[in-house]
């Protein structure tokens, strides 16, 4: 296969799946992972491909595309990472906790699989897996049912339905997108409604967001700047976003993605060792 063919394939696969792994792409062509790395620079430097971590995302969404789990995952994995710690540092045993879809939280999700006596609220497929493959008799976990988005999660009359009769001491929320006019957006109207649903429900509002959410705006907004009692993002954030959120939400804590696990970070961002 020439590489003008080579790359056409890759690409054609990124536009199907919203993404592409280096690994997979190696083993579905038969070439080596230093071809692909170079096919993947040549695209994103025609403007094709996002380079991620690992493979390539699609580029040019906007405020309606939603990119699919799998496609979200190969993104600022080391920034969820660190954003996940330092949110299950907020979580105390014995809590009623709320997990919005998406990859962060999902994240968040291998963390708290250790925190005893648990009851987990979400409308995430994914991330009620992730539970459930634990197996942790102390644990409870409820999954509202609903209609499945792009992003695994459940939506509709039936997911709205359950959150309303619910109480929860803690939301954990993730977001497609931040800025100062919009607040805290998604690009799917229906996962926007059940997101506000979650707010209402819970006594806490946590946001995670990565440094790339800053200034991305989806067609919905789920909830303003100023109702986030807690926004965790990473040390990647611009000056000018840690300036709004400090003005505007609770609390603004920054993880650093290259510090170890065993550290954590201060609520001004400073790591300090455990």
């Amino acid at each position: 296969m020439l590489a003008q063919q080579r790359q056409q394939a890759i690409l054609e696969r990124v536009r199907r799946n919203g993404a592409a792994r280096v690994a997979d792409l190696v083993r579905e062509l038969g070439v080596s992972d230093m071809t692909i790395r170079r096919d993947l620079e040549v695209l994103a430097e025609r403007g094709l491909v996002e380079k991620v971590h690992g493979g390539a995302t699609a580029t040019g969404a906007g405020s309606t595309e939603e990119p699919g789990f799998a496609a979200k995952s190969v993104r600022q994995q080391a920034e969820k990472e660190a954003i996940a710690r330092r949110a299950a540092e907020l979580v105390r045993p014995g809590s009623a906790v709320a997990l919005s879809a998406g990859t962060t939280t999902w994240t968040l999700a291998h963390h708290l699989v250790d925190v005893p006596h648990l009851t987990i609220i979400t409308n995430s497929v994914q991330v009620a897996d992730v539970f459930h493959r634990a197996g942790r008799p102390d644990q409870t976990v409820v999954l509202t049912g609903g209609v499945r988005t792009p992003s695994d999660a459940l939506v509709g009359p039936v997911a709205v339905a359950a959150i309303r009769a619910l109480n929860v001491d803690t939301l954990m929320l993730g977001v497609h997108g931040m800025n100062l006019r919009a607040g805290f957006t998604t690009p799917n109207i229906l996962e926007a409604e059940m997101d506000r649903e979650l707010v209402a429900a819970a006594q806490q509002l946590v946001v995670l967001a990565d440094h790339t959410k800053w200034g991305t705006v989806g067609i919905s907004t789920i909830a303003r700047l100023g109702e986030a009692h807690v926004v965790i993002s990473d040390t990647g954030l611009s000056e000018e976003a840690r300036s709004t959120l400090t003005d505007q939400a609770g609390t603004l804590l920054l993880a650093d993605p290259a510090q170890p696990a065993a550290a954590r970070t201060t609520q001004a961002g400073q790591v300090a060792a455990q």
